[in-house]
């Protein structure tokens, strides 16, 4: 099969969906592979570097698009995009079309496969989404500690603490791989962290992460009082294909501490905060009723070369498969299809 992966061009996205050592798999499989000239800079790969594992490389993304039947890239089409892709295109990347009308209609139109990493399932796991969620997690933190600092805008609290000032109060939402990973971090630093989640199992896992972090039921008056507390709030809600659930209220936010962060990692489904709306890394910030919110969609794409490698090693196999006559037939393949033939069919996204 021709696969094709294009240079990402959403704002400051550095990712690229294959690392050359992961598209030489592909060309030893008998495959041939295309990548847009400088596709892999950012992440710290030259196209001399694909050139030497047998991969071609083109000069723009016409002739990309042209010469590919299936398209393997990180994040979703951009409108300038569209023109450039066919009925018989096999789109396979993140899409997150719970939260973007206008591509799903722009594919339905377009008459093409559109397989979503986000939704592939293995058994209970996301495995095309688990290495960017494990990442997101971890910056979420990282850039939390720093929202804090005073000429961030933050409350001027060392996450952390210091003998004789106190530990900083951090509300993670969900206790998945994001939010999985951004106690770990938290608990890490110092903080005091707590978490919420249904899963009994995960709220035990994070109390295993040390006795500065709580596990809690997500009930809503809960929620409330943790919250209005928090001086950094973690929204990590994820429902597979669909909305994130709004657990915290504008009202609530407007209760919490001026110069208090939240970073909503759900933004690319919507958000879990009503006071969410997406960001981008040129302007990742906005304040509202006195609280820094964070709300990039591309996250793990401030550390690219760390992303490359871990979504390159997850991709291959789903590649492979998805180059076999009857790709449909394998389950977890099938879970991730979102549009086809100009229709929706993923269920979750029926529903909303």
């Amino acid at each position: 099969m021709k696969i094709g992966i294009p240079r990402e061009i959403k704002t400051l996205e550095g990712r690229v969906a294959l690392v050359p050592e992961a598209a030489a798999e592909l060309v030893r499989a008998g495959h041939e592979i295309y990548i847009e000239q400088g596709a892999g800079r950012l992440s710290g790969y030259d196209d001399d570097a694909y050139r030497r594992e047998g991969v071609t490389v083109l000069p723009d993304a016409k002739r990309l698009y042209a010469a590919a039947q299936m398209i393997v890239k990180v994040k979703e089409p951009q409108p300038e995009i569209y023109p450039l892709l066919r009925p018989d295109h096999l789109v396979f990347s993140y899409l997150h079309l719970a939260a973007n009308p206008d591509l799903t209609r722009a594919l339905q139109d377009i008459g093409l496969t559109a397989v979503a990493f986000e939704t592939v399932e293995s058994g209970q796991e996301l495995p095309l989404l688990a290495p960017m969620s494990d990442i997101a997690g971890r910056i979420a933190v990282q850039l939390g500690a720093t929202l804090l600092h005073q000429p961030q805008g933050g409350r001027g609290l060392l996450l952390g603490g210091v003998p004789a000032a106190p530990r900083g109060k951090v509300v993670i939402l969900g206790a998945g791989h994001a939010g999985g990973n951004a106690a770990a971090v938290a608990a890490a630093l110092g903080a005091n962290v707590t978490v919420f989640d249904r899963n009994r199992h995960k709220q035990s896992a994070m109390r295993a992460l040390g006795p500065n972090v709580t596990a809690l039921h997500p009930f809503a008056t809960a929620i409330h009082d943790s919250v209005v507390d928090a001086d950094l709030l973690i929204g990590a809600v994820l429902i597979p294909g669909a909305k994130a659930p709004h657990l915290v209220s504008a009202d609530t936010v407007r209760q919490m501490r001026e110069g208090s962060v939240i970073i909503d990692i759900s933004v690319d489904q919507g958000g879990c905060i009503e006071t969410t709306r997406p960001t981008d890394y040129k302007q990742p910030t906005f304040v509202w009723e006195g609280v820094v919110h964070f709300g990039v969609t591309n996250m793990p794409g401030a550390v690219p070369r760390t992303a490359s490698q871990a979504l390159s090693a997850a991709l291959v196999p789903y590649i492979l498969r998805l180059t076999e006559p009857d790709w449909q037939t394998h389950a977890d393949l099938a879970a991730g299809i979102n549009v086809m033939g100009g229709k929706v069919v993923l269920p979750a996204l029926l529903e909303t």
